[in-house]
């Protein structure tokens, strides 16, 4: 059945009758999940019921050794899977729009009517679409790449479940709508979300071909490696590590961007960004204790500085651990990418102090990997290559 958390649905309509800071906001707010929620989800769980019927082969489709990039926001998750998606012919994602869509009814609609619009309509469709995406997601582009038709992280297609991270957005308070901890979950509500997932994972995989291994990047699923394995137990995981003293500023100031723009008070950010730091250290250390207990896992780790620098290196290690043939295509297009490799400069900075941060705290808290990646200084510049 398709999966619908009606209590955090519920702890956020209550949220926003009470937020008094601002009320064109909370006017959003509650249309959003008053509405536009329920009309989107309903539409979902009817296709997602009649899924089987139209399309029997869904079931018949397996989801073979999955590979999900993990790990602490900003440490070049995304550049990563940016480098990785592009070898079309081995691996499967998500795309922005098809987030909203977790049943496979509604896409194969849009994918039928994309190409009615592309013979018939001269692409006119298409390029509204992408007008409307660009105006959309422009004011944040530079911090985090956005766009209707470019890959996304797995966790949007909890959104109209009300069950994704991405939800923070909207209600900073993190114990409302954090997922993070999934493993943590009662035992039979972290199942059925993850039982959601996995069917998502196929639907998708049916949609863009069942030879494919599906390629999930997503730091907010670094709290449920467990649940990961236990639902995928041929699952591959990459883990990149940067410098938290970078990190960790960073991410803070990337919320504090978003919640800007949505007019949430400076008192409201404050309990938000040390929610965030809480959950930070966790990333940090989590994926270790895990994988420790599963040592036959497959892991790749990557130290961020060298996917930086050497993008092309870091790939072709990653590909021989995974066992993975390179065609030429993909060679060119590493060859692309390491010519690009270290170019990149930003206006970017951001100190721990604004945050109310100590750096002698982070370096205790996670000394094993100051100690084993050889950290060192405090408000380095931010990178685009997340």
């Amino acid at each position: 059945m398709f999966y619908f958390d009606f209590g955090r649905w519920l702890r956020m309509i209550r949220y926003a009758f009470r937020d008094e800071h601002d009320p064109k906001r909370r006017r959003k707010l509650l249309s959003l999940l008053l509405l536009r929620v329920p009309l989107v989800a309903g539409v979902n769980a009817v296709c997602w019921a009649l899924d089987p019927i139209f399309f029997p082969g869904l079931r018949r489709t397996r989801i073979v050794e999955p590979v999900f990039v993990v790990g602490h926001a900003r440490s070049g998750t995304t550049h990563l899977h940016d480098l990785l998606y592009r070898d079309e012919a081995r691996f499967s994602c998500f795309l922005m729009w098809e987030l909203f869509w977790p049943a496979l009814l509604p896409k194969k609609v849009i994918r039928l009517a994309a190409e009615i619009d592309a013979r018939w309509l001269g692409g006119l469709l298409e390029r509204r679409a992408r007008a409307r995406s660009d105006a959309r997601y422009s004011k944040t582009r530079d911090a985090h790449h956005q766009a209707a038709d470019y890959p996304e992280e797995d966790d949007g297609i909890l959104t109209y479940s009300c069950s994704s991270g991405s939800w923070s957005l909207r209600v900073p308070d993190l114990s409302i709508v954090s997922v993070h901890y999934l493993d943590e979950w009662p035992e039979r509500k972290r199942r059925r979300l993850m039982r959601f997932y996995r069917e998502c994972i196929r639907r998708q995989l049916h949609l863009n071909g069942g030879d494919k291994i599906h390629l999930s990047k997503n730091p907010t699923f670094t709290g449920r490696i467990e649940s990961l394995i236990e639902f995928f137990p041929d699952a591959r995981f990459i883990v990149p590590y940067r410098n938290p003293l970078e990190t960790i500023p960073s991410l803070l100031a990337l919320m504090r961007g978003f919640w800007k723009m949505r007019g949430v008070d400076e008192a409201t950010m404050e309990r938000g960004f040390a929610q965030l730091y809480e959950q930070s250290i966790h990333s940090y250390l989590y994926p270790a204790e895990v994988l420790a207990r599963h040592p036959n896992q497959p892991v790749f780790e990557i130290d961020y500085r060298e996917l930086v620098e050497n993008p092309r290196g870091v790939v072709e290690a990653l590909y021989e651990r995974f066992g993975y043939e390179m065609d030429s295509g993909m060679r060119d297009r590493l060859d692309e990418a390491q010519a690009r490799a270290g170019r990149h400069e930003t206006s970017h900075r951001y100190s721990l102090a604004e945050f109310g941060l100590d750096e002698a705290e982070i370096r205790a808290r996670l000394a094993p990997l100051f100690a084993r990646y050889g950290w060192v200084g405090v408000g380095a510049p931010d990178a685009t290559q997340r």
